[in-house]
């Protein structure tokens, strides 16, 4: 797998007011390209009734980013690049942001709508929390009601996150993990229980 990278943790959204116009910035992760896109779209139907949405992405890290930006009818430089420069400066992958202005009826000037736009991102991604981008499996375990919390503290001990619980015959825990914890907890799983239980694979 590649270098691990930090990536956003969830989408956010910060605003700033420059000379009456509105400046709302909505920052997401994007794993790939389609991603970005639909998450412009969204923000666009959001707020269609804007001047403005600008915006800037950068998919992946390092030598294989890709990355992607638009003035969005402001005047040619003045938004796209200073946005894309800001994303590329914060160290942070697989990245989407969009700057939604409200035109407040004073223009700013090129220099002005430069800062604005700069400001705006570094803004929002000041407020960015981030993970590190890790290979993680889902697995499904099955296994009897006698060791349902016994299983469960094992998972959070091994920083695993339970994302369903079937309760049937027996007891059915789906749980995702980093894929280093997810090799500790398996060996663990199967000493504690002689080998009858071990996760399955399930992406």
């Amino acid at each position: 797998m590649p270098e691990a990278y930090r990536i956003p943790a969830h989408t956010i959204r910060s605003e700033l007011t420059i000379r009456k116009s509105r400046f709302l910035t909505t920052v997401a992760p994007a794993a790939t390209v389609s991603h970005a896109r639909e998450f412009l779209a969204c923000v666009r139907a959001e707020m269609p009734e804007a001047s403005h949405h600008v915006y800037g992405f950068r998919v992946g890290f390092g030598n294989t980013v890709t990355e992607g930006m638009s003035d969005a009818g402001e005047p040619t430089g003045t938004a796209g690049p200073p946005t894309l420069a800001v994303l590329r400066g914060s160290g942070i992958g697989d990245i989407a942001l969009v700057t939604t202005r409200y035109f407040g009826g004073t223009k700013l000037g090129t220099g002005g709508l430069v800062r604005a736009y700069t400001e705006s991102a570094q803004l929002a991604l000041e407020q960015l929390e981030t993970e590190l981008k890790v290979e993680r499996r889902t697995v499904g375990i099955e296994l009897p009601y006698s060791l349902y919390n016994i299983v469960k503290r094992m998972i959070v001990a091994h920083h695993g996150r339970v994302e369903d619980e079937v309760f049937d015959e027996q007891v059915l825990l789906v749980a995702r993990f980093v894929l280093d914890d997810l090799q500790r907890f398996t060996i663990e799983l199967r000493e504690r229980t002689a080998g009858q239980i071990a996760p399955v694979d399930l992406a």
